[in-house]
């Protein structure tokens, strides 16, 4: 693994992070809190979002509209059965979700959610981290590359190591502010 092959890894983790990011409820609407919501549709399991049009009108209620109508039970199943935390109103047509505003508890629940979230993040940068520098070393035993260079690439994958946990600890904290603040 060579330097450039890392930092697009670790750009990877960083997206990865972020969506992960947006499927934690803010108490305000977004459609990706159903990103990971898995409808058991004939049989097997299907993304919500690729069974229905999810809408917000507004930045307390979600909408769902499958496009079979069929389907409403088993969309309305699959949310009371997830982690989302919300509750589904069905009026034969249309899902309903409305977004509570959070209270002071559960919003320090979401931070720590979010707190771990962002550990994961970080974990998997420094994994990258660590199969790089073993390359790195490899080539070092195999003599491709001499002891300094050797160093200097260690140097700078951890350099890189550092900017990439630096940026998952910038978002955690725009992410924590959106979070606690009203």
């Amino acid at each position: 693994m060579n330097l450039k092959e890392a930092e697009e890894k670790m750009q990877k983790a960083i997206e990865a992070t972020k969506n992960s990011f947006n499927t934690v409820r803010t108490g305000r609407a977004n459609a990706s809190l159903l990103d990971r919501v898995m409808v058991e549709y004939y049989g097997s399991p299907t993304q919500l979002k690729s069974m229905a049009n999810i809408g917000i009108p507004d930045a307390s209620t979600i909408t769902i509209q499958p496009y079979d109508k069929t389907s409403l039970g088993l969309i309305e199943k699959a949310i009371n059965m997830s982690d989302v935390g919300l509750t589904p109103n069905n009026d034969g047509s249309i899902i309903r979700l409305n977004i509570p505003a959070l209270t002071a508890e559960r919003r320090q629940e979401m931070v720590k959610k979010t707190a771990k979230l962002a550990e994961e993040g970080k974990v998997s940068i420094r994994n990258i981290r660590r199969d790089a520098v073993d390359s790195i070393r490899k080539q070092e035993k195999n003599s491709d590359i001499s002891k300094d260079e050797s160093r200097d690439l260690q140097d700078k994958v951890q350099k890189k190591t550092d900017k990439y946990i630096a940026k998952i600890d910038e978002l955690l904290a725009a992410k924590e502010k959106d979070m606690t603040t009203v």
